[in-house]
């Protein structure tokens, strides 16, 4: 079976989606992160997988469910982190981040019979998810994070080491204000979109 990886940051005010503020304040952009983890990690402990891993930066808090490992980051550029994530491996795993509360048990769920690797790309030109049937963290390394084309280039690599990529659905990722709103519109009944729904309301705080 498959390792599940959700590469993560603690969320504390200022640390997390600082994209968010304004319109929403440092306080508010770290319960909406809160509830997207929440999101994505109830779905990652409903998929099947051999084991479940939490690479995090910072302290997990009352939000981590039970059956979760947890392992902190190391230090670097995301490139290395991700690589480092996939290092602590044996077997095939799937990495997801936490910008994507809208994903479901079905998604995580790979079959790697007819592939070496899946990739999820994100509308912003990253990607959310990648899955390798055979962790390799040189695969990582060096693929430059954050930028429009990030999703390209890390495909590209995977395609230049004669892997067999088959690609998950397009999803976007949660990163400014407008992003909160289409994901809570696709995903009405997570934590997220409740969270949303309370910090849009007239008073909200």
């Amino acid at each position: 079976m498959t390792t599940l990886l959700v590469i993560a940051k603690e969320p504390r005010p200022g640390r997390v989606k600082t994209r968010l503020t304004p319109p929403f304040s440092p306080h508010q952009a770290a319960r909406l992160a809160e509830a997207a983890l929440t999101d994505t990690l109830r779905a990652v402990a409903a998929a099947p997988a051999r084991r479940r891993v939490l690479v995090l930066d910072g302290r997990p808090g009352p939000w981590l469910p039970d059956g979760f490992e947890v392992v902190p980051q190391r230090a670097g550029g995301l490139d290395e982190r991700l690589a480092e994530a996939f290092a602590r491996c044996t077997g095939p795993a799937l990495l997801v981040g936490m910008d994507t509360p809208q994903i479901t048990p079905d998604l995580l769920d790979m079959d790697f019979s007819d592939c070496d690797a899946r990739f999820g790309p994100a509308e912003d030109g990253g990607f959310w998810a990648l899955g390798l049937a055979r962790p390799e963290p040189a695969l990582l390394r060096g693929v430059p994070m954050s930028v429009p084309e990030t999703g390209d280039v890390q495909r590209e690599r995977l395609a230049a080491a004669g892997l067999r990529v088959r690609d998950l659905p397009r999803l976007r990722d949660v990163d400014t204000a407008a992003d909160a709103r289409a994901v809570a519109a696709l995903a009405p009944h997570t934590a997220f979109a409740a969270r949303l729904a309370a910090f849009t309301c007239p008073g909200a705080s």
